[in-house]
Formats: structure tokens, sequence, C-alpha cells
């Protein structure tokens, strides 16, 4: 048997003994806890960061806006579905800012998945008489340095058109040139509507069918006069026929592919199909049944509102902060 002596300091051993046991292993729980607390801390501080961030991203420099007619803005995919419902679709574009050809690209991604086989391309920035190049690049029966060194392109082609003409050829969309030759427009700029009428029925085949409609009371057309009146510039009467003839041309073409059932998306200058002038004046004139939605494009030096400026002269406006870099 144990002395009395032996057995107290057994006690005392097994109760030192535990004791460090139990503080052991309290002290693992407490560093294990710590280190699980001290995970959750900086996983929430990463993400309140980002959210900061991003939040600062969205609200303090954003890109752009869009707004609708009445000048409330609007998300991305209201535009979308808004063009998703219509016949004809005309993008008008600041030629040099990245942000409207982004977003024309985007679109255009928008309402294939919408469309498929239904959807149709044209544009400003491909004139008529280039439609065979176009058409075999479209088919890969051209590369792109034999289209790019044979078609007249303009010189941010390849920033901001090539990226949409790609798409197209790779997803099988019909891509229409929908523009005048520009040396028929100059022709129309030095000799009016009658300049034309002596060209060849072969270079008559890429025009708007003669004589074209005309409107000069139309503010788009009488404004090109009063600028260069207000400038104090020599008046030339014929620069917005030149203008015209675009703007018939660009809707002599789009009729001429678009038929029912089908969406055709067009891109050009916004000035173009601002205030509904323009194309849609043409279009309408031919086919006032169409359904067509407008954007403009504009800058402003903030994109927090539109401007009154800007205010009802399209569907929708995409406004750009002024200090967006350019293309070109």
């Amino acid at each position: 048997m144990l002395s009395s002596e032996k057995f107290t300091a057994f006690l005392k051993d097994r109760v030192t003994i535990t004791s460090g046991q139990t503080f052991l292993r309290q002290s693992l729980l407490i560093n294990h806890n710590s280190e699980i607390n001290n995970e959750i801390m900086k996983r929430t501080l990463y993400i309140l960061a980002l959210f900061v961030t991003l939040s600062a991203m969205r609200s303090d420099l954003p890109a752009y806006k869009i707004f609708n007619v009445k000048g409330k803005s609007v998300e991305f995919g209201k535009l979308v579905k808004a063009a998703s419902d219509v016949d004809i679709v005309l993008f008008g574009e600041l030629h040099n800012n990245p942000v409207c050809h982004w977003l024309q690209l985007e679109l255009t991604r928008a309402l294939y998945e919408q469309h498929r086989d239904k959807l149709m391309l044209g544009a400003e920035m491909f004139e008529a008489d280039n439609a065979l190049i176009i058409n075999e690049y479209l088919s890969k029966k051209v590369n792109d340095r034999n289209f790019e060194s044979e078609a007249r392109l303009w010189p941010n082609y390849k920033t901001d058109y090539k990226p949409i003409l790609v798409y197209a050829r790779d997803n099988g969309i019909p891509f229409i040139a929908t523009n005048i030759p520009r040396r028929y427009a100059s022709l129309v700029n030095r000799e009016g509507f009658e300049g034309l009428s002596v060209l060849s029925p072969e270079a008559l085949q890429y025009i708007a069918p003669l004589p074209p409609a005309y409107d000069p009371e139309l503010p788009g057309y009488k404004g090109m006069i009063e600028m260069m009146g207000g400038a104090g510039g020599h008046v030339n009467e014929n620069l917005p026929k030149a203008q015209a003839i675009k703007d018939a041309t660009m809707a002599h073409f789009i009729l001429k592919n678009f038929s029912s059932g089908k969406l055709f998306i067009h891109f050009h200058g916004t000035y173009h199909s601002d205030n509904y002038e323009g194309i849609v004046w043409y279009l309408k004139n031919q086919n006032p049944d169409l359904k067509i939605l407008t954007i403009k494009s504009a800058e402003q030096a903030s994109v927090d509102s539109l401007e009154e400026a800007n205010s009802g002269k399209a569907d929708f406006t995409l406004v750009i902060p002024e200090t967006m870099t350019k293309t070109h």
C-alpha cells in the first residue's frame, strides 16, 4: 500500500499533468479559433475592399451611360430588349470613340444570340462598290492581308470595324456595304444631283435611284447651310445634297437587303440619324410601317444626366465622357 505522503504526491502529479493537458488543449483551441477568425476577417476585408473598388468604378468614373428618349438612365439590357422588337436598328456612332465601337459589337452579340440567322448588319464605312470583296471575305475566299490591301477601308478599320466584320464572318451574318462611293458623293458636292445623271448604268447601281427625294428644309440639312454661313465662309448649296445622297443610298441598300422577319443593324455617324432625320427620313419615306430604333452617341463633361442639347434626338442616347481616349 502507498503511504499517505506518496499518495498525496501522486495526486499532486496527476492534477499538475491534467491541468497542463487542459491548458494545452484550451490553448490549441484558442489558437485554432484565432486562426479561423483571422482568416474570416481577412476574407471579409478583401470582399469589402473589392466592393468599394467596384462601387467606385461604377459610380465615380463610369465609361458610359445610356438614356432613353425621356432622359432616364437605363441598363444595357433595356436597349437590347427594345432593339430585339424592331425591324431596323440605326446605331449612330462617334467615329473615333472606342466605347461606341465596343457597344456596337456587344449589341451585335446580344442580338445574334436572340435572332441568329435573322440578323443582318450594314455600315456607312463600307461603300457599295466594295460589296464583292466584302462578300468574298465573309465567305473566307479572301484572307485578311488581301482584303485589307484591296478594299477601301477607313484608317481606324483594324481597331473599330474589323472586330464586327470578323464576328459577322465567323457567325455567317450578312454584312452589307451601304454607302455611296465617295467619288460620287464628291461629284454631288461639286455639281449637285444633276452631276450623277451622266454616270454609266454600272456606276448608278451603287447609288440610290435618281432623282433622290430631297427636303432642304429638314433641320439637319438646313443646319449645314446655316453653319457655313455663320462661320463666314462660302455657302455651298450642294453640301447638304452630298449628305442627302449618302443618307438616301444607305437607306436604299438597307431596304434592298431587308425583308420582313429580319433584324437589320446599321452603323453610321450619329449625324445620319439624329432627330429621326437622314437615313430615318428616307426609310420612312419608302416604307412608313417600318419599326425603327435609333441610337445617338454623344460626349459630355459629365454622364450623370442627359444634357438638354442631346435630349430627344433618338430613342436611346449613349453618353460618353468627353475625356475618353480616341482611336485615331
